[in-house]
């Protein structure tokens, strides 16, 4: 879309801000009208996202894929703090957004195995893109300047550090592991002074997730 273009040219921090913010609102509406439109909505957000990672690349200098041990290393290590702390602290709300298709769809259905594909798929190569540049590109430097483009990624900033970690663990219902994958996020920002490898640690993750999800029947998660 032009507008969309242009408004994304015009200002920096919408580029980097209203897709996100379209993605979760598209998320609030997943089972809001029956248990099978949490997956439709999913699929919708998945797809609304992905065509928003491609509006916004051109705008968003920083939104480059990178690859790296220490994002293979984060990457795994959350996966293991996440899984691993689950049973240790509480939620902040019971179950996942969606949970098991199998139940919505019937078990082993085609219907069931493609939500799974998609769910995995987006969880892998949409969130971590469009999460990363909200939370760690901009609100981490927004915090420090409301020119946040003057404030190089790979500046630690402690309050900005802690305050974005904070925000970014209690968006999510695993809000400790949250926590301290945000914190590990902005230290890989940090320390490559890049976006990428964060981005990838992200994947990563979210991958893995989703495998031990469907692995182990972990619908919790989701």
């Amino acid at each position: 879309m032009r507008f969309l273009k242009q408004t994304f040219a015009r200002s920096p921090a919408v580029a980097r801000v209203a897709p996100f913010l379209i993605f979760l609102a598209l998320t609030f509406f997943q089972g809001k009208f029956g248990a099978a439109s949490a997956y439709w909505f999913y699929l919708a957000k998945t797809l609304a996202g992905a065509w928003l990672v491609w509006e916004m690349r051109p705008f968003v200098s920083e939104m480059r894929w990178a690859f790296g041990w220490e994002a293979v290393l984060v990457g795994v290590g959350i996966f293991a703090v996440w899984v691993g702390l689950d049973r240790f602290y509480p939620h902040l709300m019971k179950g996942g957004a969606t949970g098991n298709p199998n139940e919505t769809f019937g078990e082993g259905s085609a219907l069931a195995w493609f939500f799974i594909a998609v769910h995995i798929l987006g969880m892998t190569f949409v969130v971590p893109p469009l999460e990363e540049v909200f939370y760690r590109s901009f609100l981490y430097r927004y915090l420090a300047s409301q020119n946040f483009l003057t404030v190089p990624l790979n500046k630690f900033l402690p309050v900005p550090f802690f305050a974005t970690a904070i925000v970014f663990g209690f968006s999510h219902n695993e809000w400790l592991a949250g926590i301290l994958c945000g914190a590990a996020y902005q230290w890989l920002v940090i320390r490559k002074n890049r976006l990428g490898d964060a981005m990838t640690a992200h994947a990563i993750t979210n991958f893995l997730l989703g495998a031990w999800i469907v692995w182990r029947h972990a619908w919790n998660f989701w």
